[in-house]
């Protein structure tokens, strides 16, 4: 084989490596091109652009605030569970120190973390205390309440509760065991119905989002069939065409999750004090809650796709429609 044989495929592959990055230098300056192009569109015209984001904006703080709420909700739901208790009810006729050997019995149970003991003179001292009845209450020949145990289980599941709390009964002194759990076992299930409506108002207002967005762009094929058709008939293809009202549809997108961030971020502060002093009156605290970075780039990416896929439906099907005359 000859030099010049040798020379002539290297020169191919030279050429070949170079056409390629000529054709991808073109394909990205192009798509700056046109990402710029469409944000000069929009902010020519501000006031429909803005109202069209008003509306995405609109459309999703709603699914993302009742989102919010539900993990604020169940950030309590697991507070709640960690305060969970049982409280074992001893036998009217049990004594301080046999109230001491049962509170002793109960700690060494399975499934036990720990134990308090609450003597019949110290439940009539906090029952008195609660209810501001202490010259009633004194003039009682006896204690009528009995000595308790209230009892911190391990695991905080229904199911496990209910089971612990079968074993505890059979314990000499224990009268009866109460479940605290009744309250958080509702919680959880309107935890799950507040999940299920919170994904289904998300889906509802995505769609309605992909209809802002694809009617607004659609609007604008038509307002350039002219254009597109012209380009069309040199040769320009879907993919060339479609390219600027994609880049619209991101942009209307984009500025939606931003004023949704914006609304979500000034309501949350200005309802931050009435709640926090509404929870106060009931000796609680409880802080709004925020969208954090995570939650933030979540709602700005998920805008910023429904937009984009929102123009990609609305330019697909008319550009099926157009055909250059």
């Amino acid at each position: 084989m000859s030099r010049q044989e040798v020379r002539e495929p290297k020169r191919g592959a030279r050429s070949h490596r170079t056409r390629t990055s000529s054709r991808l230098r073109a394909w990205t300056r192009h798509h700056r091109a046109m990402c710029l192009d469409s944000a000069r569109r929009l902010i020519r015209y501000p006031v429909g652009s803005l109202l069209t984001m008003l509306a995405i904006a609109i459309a999703l703080v709603l699914p993302a605030a009742l989102w919010l709420t539900l993990d604020s909700a169940r950030l309590l739901d697991a507070e709640l569970e960690e305060s969970a208790t049982l409280t074992a009810y001893l036998a009217s006729d049990v004594d301080e120190s046999q109230a001491v050997r049962v509170n002793e019995a109960l700690q060494t149970q399975d499934g036990v973390v720990a134990t308090r003991l609450i003597t019949a003179a110290e439940g009539m001292a906090e029952f008195q205390q609660a209810l501001g009845l202490t010259d009633a209450l004194n003039r009682l020949d006896g204690n009528p309440l009995p000595a308790s145990v209230v009892i911190t289980p391990r695991d905080t599941a229904p199911e496990a509760v209910r089971a612990l709390a079968g074993e505890l009964e059979s314990i000499t002194g224990v009268e009866d065991v109460r479940l605290d759990l009744a309250w958080l076992e509702r919680l959880r299930r309107l935890s799950e119905l507040g999940q299920r409506l919170a994904l289904a108002l998300g889906a509802l207002f995505g769609l309605g989002v992909l209809l802002i967005v694809g009617n607004t762009v659609r609007l604008a094929v038509e307002s350039r069939r002219q254009e597109i058709e012209v380009v069309t008939l040199i040769g320009a293809t879907h993919a060339f065409v479609r390219r600027p009202f994609l880049y619209s549809g991101a942009w209307y997108g984009l500025g939606g999750g931003l004023l949704a961030w914006a609304l979500l971020t000034l309501g949350g502060e200005w309802l931050a004090i009435p709640v926090a002093a509404l929870a106060e009156s009931y000796g609680a605290h409880y802080d709004l809650p925020r969208l954090d970075a995570l939650g933030s780039a979540v709602l700005l990416f998920s805008s910023t796709l429904l937009g984009l896929l929102g123009a990609w439906i609305a330019v697909g099907r008319h550009l099926a429609e157009i055909r250059p005359h």
